[in-house]
């Protein structure tokens, strides 16, 4: 999921990657880390979206040939994906006019 403003709270899944350094690193970094309730299909079926997202969008179109700067490619499509692309959740609009709107 990308994230293009500082919030306080981050939600994951049970994920083994979330596990305690996970955890520790966030909190260090200011975030309040809470695993999200199992069988709560509302917050964890947004989080699974964006994964099957970046899954289809993202990851299965790479071209992993030759030297491809994976921190780059990251970068680029956090930004297409938060100002350039339109989300149904928003009514057409890209997160950064959905957060426009509500500031």
């Amino acid at each position: 999921m990308a994230i293009t403003y500082r919030q306080s709270f981050f939600p994951t899944c049970y994920g083994h990657e979330f596990r305690a350094k996970f955890h520790w690193h966030a909190e260090d970094q200011g975030f309040r880390h809470a695993y999200v309730r199992r069988g709560t299909s509302q917050p964890n079926g947004k989080v699974e979206r964006s994964h099957r997202s970046d899954q289809q969008e993202f990851y299965q179109l790479l071209s992993y040939k030759g030297g491809v700067d994976l921190e780059e490619k990251l970068a680029e499509w956090e930004r297409f994906y938060n100002f350039a692309r339109p989300h149904g959740a928003f009514n057409g609009k890209t997160p950064y006019e959905a957060l426009r709107e509500r500031l």
